[in-house]
């Protein structure tokens, strides 16, 4: 049964039930600063999702927190029997199954990449392995990265994956809580890590000449990053982090920076309100592209809008946000931040990840009990 929650005329319902795909559980509508925006939730029933990819095939596979990879048909049907295959899990606190990308070769070779928490004796930290789609099952398991060292503890696991123009994987990192190893190279806490497709390390990393250093290492100094995307037209690639009390971040990607953490940032404690660290700034540390104080937003998921269904946003800069349940848009000058717009406060939930689908239209994951796909359109 569908529900259509339309506010208007009689002749406006008419119209608007009209247009509406019919895969969709509910539509509603929205005004933003340049379109009216149709809410169209595709799919209910995801408990926590975290992340999303589109198939060839206009299918999309979505992780739930809870361990579970899910089908989704394009027309927004969620298939009840979830991808069987996954390696061992440990769900607990923030961490799970979380990141999914798709190897850049994908229709060639069939690599789908899945981040998630495993644990040892020592306690648990942020893996990667990559696998075959065949059917309903994963195959084809190949370890891609282990986050060293493991500890005790639920939370800043980061874990989006990139893959660049050029084919190499970012897996971003948290600092599990420890934010003092987030200045150390001899570990994975509290950094961004670049590697081959297949796990091995890049001759030009920045610090694989450098000894007792991580040579998988590409920035260290970051909490808790939990969303990097490339600028389809510049190339640079950006990326946003969880800061405490205040203090989240928008940065650019650049080999060898430190970003900070927890010497500088414009965060504080959380309940006291007292300053962490040295100050907001320090020779040597990079200073964001944009920070949000005295609140943090809680930003999750990232994407450049390149799509033609919006054609005012081209080049925006999309996040999503726990807090305030809202998706920020943000207007880019080169790497200057120049307008901000929040969209959908409080409206939908937590907005967990955003992405740009090829079809043009923006695509969150809402993260719940009963969590939703949403797809954004504009009005007609």
């Amino acid at each position: 049964m569908f529900i259509h929650r339309v506010k208007g005329l009689l002749a406006t319902v008419v119209i608007t039930v009209a247009l509406i795909p019919f895969s969709a559980f509910s539509v509603d509508t929205v005004k933003t600063d340049d379109y009216s925006l149709r809410i169209n939730t595709l799919t209910t029933g995801l408990k926590h999702p975290w992340g999303l990819a589109f198939l060839p095939d206009g299918r999309m596979l979505v992780t739930e927190r809870a361990g579970r990879l899910r089908l989704i048909a394009a027309n927004g049907v969620l298939d009840p029997k979830p991808i069987a295959g996954l390696p061992q899990i440990e769900v607990g606190g923030q961490g799970g199954l979380l990141d999914i990308a798709l190897h850049p070769d994908y229709a060639k070779n069939g690599w789908l990449y899945l981040s998630y928490v495993a644990s040892n004796k020592h306690g648990n930290g942020t893996e990667v392995a990559r696998f075959r789609l065949d059917g309903y099952r994963l195959k084809d398991f190949q370890h891609i990265f282990r986050m060293e060292p493991k500890l005790p503890g639920g939370r800043h696991f980061g874990s989006r994956l990139l893959f660049d123009e050029q084919g190499y994987l970012y897996i971003t990192l948290g600092d599990r809580g420890n934010k003092e190893r987030a200045q150390q190279l001899s570990d994975h806490l509290g950094t961004v890590v670049r590697l081959h497709d297949d796990g091995s390390i890049p001759a030009d990393n920045p610090f694989r000449l450098h000894r007792n250093a991580k040579a998988e290492i590409y920035t260290y100094g970051n909490r808790n990053v939990q969303g990097i995307t490339q600028n389809p037209w510049t190339k640079a690639i950006w990326m946003h982090e969880h800061g405490p009390q205040g203090g989240d971040e928008v940065n650019v990607l650049q080999p060898g920076v430190n970003y900070g953490w927890p010497v500088i940032t414009y965060g504080v404690n959380y309940g006291w309100g007292t300053r962490i660290g040295e100050g907001t700034a320090k020779k040597g540390m990079a200073q964001p592209i944009h920070y949000w104080v005295p609140k943090s937003i809680a930003p999750s998921g990232m994407t450049f809008y390149k799509g033609d269904q919006f054609p005012d946003w081209q080049g925006d800069l999309f996040l999503g946000a726990l807090r305030d349940q809202m998706l920020v848009r943000l207007e880019i000058d080169g790497e200057k931040v120049i307008k901000e717009e929040h969209i959908l406060k409080g409206k939908l939930g937590r907005i967990r990840d955003v992405k740009t689908g090829a079809d043009g239209y923006l695509y969150l994951l809402i993260d719940a009990d009963n969590g939703k796909l949403v797809r954004l359109e504009p009005a007609k």
